[in-house]
């Protein structure tokens, strides 16, 4: 583990702004200036090296109050807002203001009311913090960037603290999701790959409906539902795993949807942003929602994929 102390970039220095952000933290040790030897309680420890993880820099300005600068999309330095990472080494009624420095957005959730969310390894259920605790402003320390500010006291030392913007759904949780779901072999609800992401992630598409539905010349009424374009719009992928939930239960309501309808489920359009904790954009750095009017196959291929099917079905909805 790499011991670094934290000292006052000098005047001019790149050092001084968030544009020197290159990647996430990894177990970075926070040390007083000028204090050598091993980490003591207290001294935290950061690290966002996990998936959907987002930190890129750790600044102590006292004793007790640390600036925080979320790492930017890849290839993207206009997206600053998703943050997941944790804090460990903490000694027990250790209390600290973190200031999360850099975010790109003038209009947030923070302003009215929404508070970020902590957990930890003996309390591992989600959790917001009080709403009196946090503050979301614009601070002219710091390029005029908005500024959202929270107090925490921590209270367990061998715990390992975790903070998100809000509720993390990671690709992987939805992968096992998914392969829960084909397990149950479920006549009416079927999986397959309909392409791969830049980095070779899997993009899923479901099809729930009655077999009948499926059968040669059987026209089709199709609701086509896609998710998860935005990484860091997690709440798109409880409202889909909640769609998914009910369209495959034995709900009276569910069973007749299934019986007239084909619903074919794209749930995670952008499997790379989502893995590397990107806020918006894919790993190459598009806000993909802006890219369906010509999407490209190398660039864009969960898009591109997507579209080709809809058009396909649009153009013969017989044989789908």
């Amino acid at each position: 583990m790499a011991e670094r102390s934290q000292t006052a970039p000098e005047a001019g220095s790149d050092m001084g702004n968030d544009d020197a952000i290159g990647g996430n933290v990894s177990k970075y040790v926070v040390l007083p200036t000028g204090y050598c030897g091993q980490p003591k309680k207290g001294h935290l420890i950061f690290d966002a090296c996990f998936e959907s993880g987002n930190l890129g820099r750790v600044d102590q300005v006292s004793e007790f109050e640390y600036d925080l600068f979320i790492r930017p999309d890849t290839c993207n330095p206009r997206f600053r807002v998703w943050f997941n990472f944790t804090v460990e080494n903490v000694k027990e009624s250790q209390r600290v203001i973190f200031n999360i420095v850099n975010f790109s957005k003038t209009k947030s959730l923070y302003r009215d009311g929404m508070a970020p969310m902590v957990k930890s390894t003996s309390r591992p259920k989600w959790q917001r913090l009080p709403p009196k605790n946090v503050y979301y402003y614009r601070c002219p320390d710091h390029r005029k960037n908005y500024v959202m500010s929270f107090a925490f006291c921590f209270d367990r030392e061998e715990d390992i603290y975790q903070f998100a913007y809000c509720y993390p759904y990671t690709y992987t949780r939805f992968q096992h999701y998914l392969d829960s779901l084909q397990k149950r072999n479920m006549d009416y609800f079927f999986r397959e790959q309909l392409g791969q992401s830049v980095q070779q992630r899997q993009l899923d598409l479901l099809t729930i409906t009655s077999p009948d539905n499926l059968r040669e010349g059987a026209e089709q009424k199709v609701v086509f539902i896609t998710g998860r374009v935005h990484p860091g719009e997690t709440p798109s992928s409880f409202v889909c795993q909640g769609i998914i939930d009910f369209l495959i239960s034995q709900h009276p309501i569910a069973r007749v949807l299934r019986e007239h309808l084909v619903f074919k489920i794209a749930p995670m359009l952008n499997p790379d942003g989502v893995y590397l904790g990107n806020y918006r954009c894919s790993l190459m750095g598009f806000d993909l929602n802006r890219h369906w009017l010509d999407p490209s196959p190398w660039a864009h291929p969960t898009l591109h994929g997507v579209k080709q099917l809809i058009i396909q079905m649009y153009n013969d909805p017989v044989s789908n």
